[in-house]
């Protein structure tokens, strides 16, 4: 039984309502709730002081806390995990937010990425947080792949997939290239990536490498290794994220938090840790909530992601919608529209796979 789970089996029927009463109040309001505040509504006729009694007994359980000396009782980052995962009542998705993000599914637009831009802006609006979708990766079979200088340390990579998607991306050529080892390292990839994946590449282009390093001259290996690592390593998370609604995260946060996210925008821009977080994701099932601390992309800004995988037309789980909201986000309301997203996103591919 975990930590959130004992406490709440150690509270009493009054414990609780106070509990939820504080949490409920605070995620409308943003501020402190105090035991008079909570007596005027209380549904037992309970005075002040017994009231701050069980608020004193939820602090010393590590679920409230006292932001002044004075003042009343917020939850803590334990206290709205307990109350996400014990107490927390989902509305339904209401008309009104289904149309806004069901409008993104009438285009003839072809392209998958733009289609999940389309997606993580209209989420963005709903929402008034900043979204965040991670796209699929592309694994269609490689018809050919291609290296382009373009000037005396930068190379293009392209790469053109059987179903006519083609991805290219620059990167850094190793000194001393000359044309013959640009042809040699074409002619080599060319020879085994066809018909393969890109994922089924990468390990093949191992093994080959390995067994056939005397025959691949050494600026042609170097090359082909530093081609394919911007698929390997960290370029395609990054050109897998796409972040929408900066400017919604800022207007809901107060001016002392205004630099720490600032400087979460900064590793949003950097795609650090966060496509780690959707990738994790992509591994379970259904909405999970990630609240301050739980991730260290957000431990310093107070910032919570609500997020869900989403599926390919063969229930393979292949990518994943998330919104970045506050800690005192209506939770109520956010992890339906974000479950709504990541099923309207599922269909919207298998659309597109059938046409």
């Amino acid at each position: 039984m975990s930590a959130e789970n004992k406490a709440f089996s150690d509270m009493n029927d009054r414990a609780r309502e106070v509990f939820r009463r504080v949490v409920d109040s605070y995620l409308q309001t943003g501020a402190p709730v105090g035991s008079r505040t909570l007596t005027r509504d209380f549904s037992e006729k309970l005075s002040p002081a017994t009231i701050r009694n069980v608020m004193q007994d939820l602090e010393y359980m590590g679920l409230l806390e006292s932001p002044h000396v004075s003042a009343g009782r917020v939850p803590t980052q334990q206290g709205l995990r307990l109350f996400v995962d014990a107490l927390l009542e989902v509305d339904p998705v209401t008309s009104a937010d289904r149309e806004r993000l069901e409008a993104t599914r009438h285009s003839n637009e072809r392209d998958v990425t733009a289609l999940l831009d389309r997606v993580g802006r209209a989420l963005s609006g709903v929402t008034r947080g900043a979204s965040l979708v991670l796209a699929p990766k592309h694994e269609a079979p490689i018809r050919h792949i291609e290296f382009v200088p373009i000037s005396n340390d930068r190379a293009l990579v392209v790469l053109v997939f059987d179903d006519g998607h083609v991805e290219n991306r620059v990167f850094a050529t190793p000194p001393g290239l000359v044309p013959s080892a640009i042809r040699e390292a074409v002619n080599f990839i060319n020879a085994i990536a066809s018909g393969l994946t890109l994922s089924e590449l990468r390990g093949r282009m191992r093994t080959e490498i390995r067994a056939r390093r005397q025959e691949i001259d050494t600026l042609a290996s170097d090359l082909i290794e530093r081609g394919m690592a911007l698929w390997e390593n960290e370029g395609e998370r990054h050109e897998r994220l796409i972040v929408s609604g900066r400017a919604n995260l800022l207007e809901q946060t107060d001016t002392d938090s205004l630099q720490r996210i600032r400087e979460l925008f900064d590793d949003l821009e950097r795609k650090r840790d966060i496509a780690e977080v959707l990738e994790h994701t992509e591994q379970g099932d259904g909405v999970r909530i990630f609240i301050g601390a739980e991730n260290k992309l957000f431990s310093l800004t107070g910032s919570t992601l609500v997020v869900s995988p989403y599926m390919n037309a063969d229930s393979k789980i292949v990518g994943a919608v998330g919104v970045i909201g506050p800690t005192r986000l209506n939770y109520g309301r956010i992890v339906p529209i974000v479950d709504y997203t990541a099923q309207l996103v599922g269909k919207m591919l298998t659309e597109l796979g059938s046409d």
